[in-house]
């Protein structure tokens, strides 16, 4: 326990918490919102009308974009992050809506639900060092 002075006279009984408590925490906060992302994004896809089997079969198309780390990886992570950011989602979304075009909206949904499958898995943007340099941390082998 520690304790803090919140005035002279007053002081408030805190628990410690470690680094490895502290990022669990984190952790399973991130991934609620994760799985809170992908509802929104599969909730969207079907409210354009379209079916589920459609969803599942598009949800894993965003992951094409690690074939850019063909080319290294400065490359793989700019194609890959584009691919797996939440705003290139909505944007794709938005742009589908205001334009009335349903295939350009599905696509920004699917873009949507697949950025909060990773972070509900645990994956996140890629620095432009290795593949497995993300913003949440180091993924893979050692991990």
């Amino acid at each position: 326990m520690t304790t803090t002075t919140l005035h002279p006279t007053m002081t408030a009984t805190e628990p410690s918490t470690t680094d490895a408590t502290r990022a669990s925490w984190m952790r399973r906060w991130l991934q609620a919102e994760g799985a809170a992302t992908f509802a929104i994004g599969l909730a969207a896809f079907l409210w354009l009308g379209l079916p589920w089997y459609a969803f599942a079969v598009l949800l894993l198309v965003p992951d094409l974009s690690m074939l850019g780390y063909l080319r290294g990886p400065r490359v793989g992570a700019i194609a890959y992050n584009v691919a797996h950011d939440l705003a290139t989602g909505v944007v794709v979304v938005g742009v589908g809506v205001a334009s009335g075009i349903v295939p350009v909206a599905a696509i920004g949904a699917v873009l949507i639900a697949h950025s909060g499958m990773d972070r509900l898995a645990g994956y996140g943007l890629k620095f432009p060092t290795a593949f497995g340099d993300t913003h949440l941390g180091h993924i893979g082998k050692g991990r």
